[in-house]
């Protein structure tokens, strides 16, 4: 990537065959074995934080969120929430970047490498940006690709397991998650897990079970999330259209998120909670007769907070596991999806170079009564038929793609949205 910032800073690129006498290079962990390369065409060299002192850019409260599950919702929470108060604020994230309540990029990694994530705080300063909201995977975090941003605060959403293919063993993934929380910049974690490791100095805690800084001293799931919030003395109340006991931890951090940065009231910021709706593909209600779901959740905690928060129905459920990524945890999303649901449809999600019907079978291998299980490879039909096969007050979770709008298969992306298939199939049957 080459970007030209104008000004005294020019043009910074990460790609040595485009550095120069003309055109820096930005030395990062991700790029070192390139840097000769840079040097012999004549390029200075700009390490992250050196571009960040000369872009000006200290001053941008920067806001990192990480977890296995509900880094996407939390984030969005938080954008939505300054938004509603007035804050001029830019979101980095796996839907792509906004900045104030513009869509400037689409979908991208997670969390973006270092030119990339610099040249979209730039763009948010220049916007008159005084917050940038950013989802923090653990791979950005191993990689470095967070080298020399100084974060306002950094939020633990949860840690279960996933990226075991990348990280090796869920003490690995662990230990990167918390490498994150062991400086004495300001963070809020969950208090109801005791996984993390982090730095006390400047810590505070929400939860819902354990004493914590944000504590929910009560609440209701039917028709959303409503609840009680208490902060020493203050108590508040809120309610939200979102569903499902995860996005009440969700919301929590997101209000406790913005009282920390913000020092706004309280309560005006739990009133504020009332307009956030959720993120696209996140728990999305595609129909509500009969009521279908689609959503992100890929992994054994994410799919088990997904069917907890249903679980007054009778459910039946869609899912694939992704190709070419962890193989440990597909017999434990079998198993989750199976302790809860009347009926599993296995099928593809992205495959990428694998035999789907080989990932199906290790997803199938997690659960014991094989009677709940149908197999059926393409995705579309597996949607069709588990449509097909609901009955009078069921409901269908279609999980693992949430809003993507294409199927990896054979290295080329096919599109392929799932909400679009289940409207498709819904109207042809009206």
């Amino acid at each position: 990537m080459t970007v030209d910032f104008k000004g005294h800073v020019g043009c910074v690129t990460d790609d040595s065959r485009e550095a120069g006498p003309s055109c820096r290079f930005l030395a990062t962990r991700l790029n070192e074995r390139y840097a000769a390369e840079a040097k012999e065409r004549g390029a200075a060299f700009v390490t992250p934080a050196e571009l960040i002192d000369e872009l000006g850019l200290r001053d941008l409260e920067v806001v990192g969120v990480t977890g296995t599950n509900g880094k996407t919702t939390t984030a969005a929470a938080i954008y939505s929430l300054l938004l509603d108060l007035g804050y001029k604020t830019a979101l980095q994230g796996t839907r792509g970047l906004f900045i104030d309540d513009e869509k400037v990029e689409g979908k991208s990694l997670t969390t973006p490498p270092s030119l990339a994530t610099i040249a979209h705080m730039a763009m948010a300063r220049e916007r008159g940006c005084e917050f940038f909201v950013m989802e923090v995977s653990s791979h950005a975090i191993d990689q470095n690709r967070i080298e020399g941003i100084g974060f306002s605060l950094k939020i633990h959403t949860n840690i279960t397991s996933d990226h075991l293919d990348y990280h090796g063993s869920i003490e690995a993934y662990r230990a990167v998650k918390s490498a994150f929380f062991q400086d004495e910049s300001r963070k809020l974690v969950n208090r109801d897990e005791d996984i993390l490791q982090f730095n006390p100095k400047n810590a505070y805690g929400y939860g819902i079970e354990n004493p914590a800084t944000y504590k929910v001293m009560a609440y209701a799931l039917g028709g959303g999330v409503s609840g009680v919030l208490k902060h020493f003395e203050e108590v508040v109340p809120f309610e939200t259209p979102l569903q499902g006991h995860f996005n009440l931890y969700n919301i929590t951090a997101a209000m406790a998120a913005v009282h920390l940065l913000t020092g706004e009231d309280l309560g005006d910021i739990a009133e504020a909670a009332e307009n956030f709706a959720g993120v696209a593909g996140r728990m999305e209600k595609v129909s509500d007769d009969p009521l279908v779901i689609v959503d992100f959740a890929h992994t054994e905690d994410g799919i088990k907070q997904v069917l907890d928060s249903l679980k007054e129905k009778e459910i039946r459920v869609v899912l694939g596991a992704g190709g070419d990524r962890d193989a440990t945890k597909r017999p434990k999303m079998g198993r989750a999806a199976a302790m809860v649901a009347k009926k599993v449809y296995l099928t593809s999600d992205n495959p990428r170079s694998e035999d789907p019907a080989v990932i199906i079978e290790q997803m199938a291998e997690g659960i014991e009564e094989q009677e709940k299980v149908v197999r059926i490879v393409d995705r579309k039909e597996a949607i069709r038929r588990a449509l097909a096969d609901l009955q009078e007050g069921e409901a269908l979770l279609v999980l693992g793609k949430g809003d993507e709008t294409w199927q990896e298969i054979g290295g080329k992306k096919i599109p392929f949205d799932d909400r679009e298939v289940i409207r498709e199939i819904l109207s042809r049957e009206r």
